[in-house]
């Protein structure tokens, strides 16, 4: 396992993780910090970053210390030059889950922030323009949550030719 930088939150909870060097467990607070502290390391890719909802699920596995919410936000790092990979888990909140935006880190976080908002309805704080990026404009609700409606959308087909 990796150790975190001198420039990291001193208190960040870490851990031993599949397929990455350090799994990280920051505060809502420390998440940019962190982030900030990786990336000045040598990290030079934000592979990842994803939204996830455990509406039913609280009592997942997380090291001792990591408070658990609803929504959660995965970030997944990677330095090509040390090959080391670093999966950051930070706990986004429940009812209004949100957490500092890393587009002035890796710009091409951008995206993927706007489908975890579009689809969760994570609120990332300092995106350029946080709107939706695959869902209508005026689609009602985060379509990803567990608690959001199942629906009905009718679907209308042409009668088919018949054998040619």
């Amino acid at each position: 396992m990796i150790s975190l930088s001198a420039a990291a939150p001193t208190d960040v909870i870490t851990s031993e993780a599949m397929a990455t060097d350090v799994a990280c467990f920051p505060t809502t607070s420390q998440y940019f910090k962190l982030v900030e502290s990786f990336k000045n390391d040598g990290f030079e890719m934000c592979v990842d970053l994803c939204g996830v909802d455990y509406l039913e699920h609280f009592e997942r596995v997380l090291p001792e210390g990591v408070v658990a919410t609803r929504f959660e936000v995965v970030v997944n790092l990677l330095s090509l030059s040390k090959k080391q990979r670093v999966r950051i888990r930070v706990q986004a909140g429940n009812d209004h889950a949100e957490v500092d935006s890393l587009f002035s880190l890796y710009p091409g976080t951008e995206a993927m922030e706007r489908e975890a908002f579009d689809f969760f309805g994570i609120l990332f704080t300092g995106h350029p323009e946080l709107t939706r990026i695959l869902m209508p404009e005026d689609w009602e609700g985060h379509p990803l949550r567990k608690d959001y409606g199942i629906g009905k959308v009718p679907v209308q087909f042409k009668h088919a030719p018949g054998p040619r």
